[in-house]
């Protein structure tokens, strides 16, 4: 089990890597039952099959991960494997994120998904354990209380 992060003295206490990459697998299974719902959805009015333009489909399931995401982010600060993993995405007031703040952070983890997961990865070289999307939204990942 991966010790717990260092923290500065009244902030909360962050999860470990390993836990963190808990919480976005169990994420990442669900959002792929998503796009599954999201392309059944489109069948019945594109003749049984889904989009053919290369750039309107993935566009299409990149605005659904959003929604998704942005949603749980936005109202109480926890997707299903935050909460599986008792964790919870806050503001540095520790309050829930803006919409504004979750398409920030919505784009930059793509972008750090991108580069091969550095931008994941980053947050074992960052003092304070921070991601990209973190560092990017002005945004907190911690541990809830057991």
């Amino acid at each position: 089990m991966p010790k717990q992060q260092s923290q500065k003295p009244g902030s909360p206490a962050k999860p470990g890597f390993f836990r963190y990459l808990g919480a976005i697998f169990y994420d990442f299974i669900l959002v792929i039952a998503i796009f599954f719902v999201a392309t059944a959805i489109l069948l019945p009015f594109n003749q049984g099959e889904a989009i053919h333009s290369s750039f309107l489909f993935p566009l299409y399931l990149l605005t659904v991960s959003f929604l998704f995401y942005g949603w749980f982010w936005t109202h109480g600060g926890q997707t299903l494997g935050l909460r599986a993993w008792k964790i919870r995405l806050v503001n540095h007031e520790q309050n829930d994120i803006s919409w504004k703040q979750a398409f920030i952070r919505y784009l930059t983890a793509c972008a750090a998904w991108l580069a091969f997961g550095l931008g994941i990865v980053w947050r074992l070289w960052q003092k304070d354990s921070k991601t990209w999307q973190d560092l990017s939204s002005r945004s907190d990942i911690v541990l809830l209380d057991k």
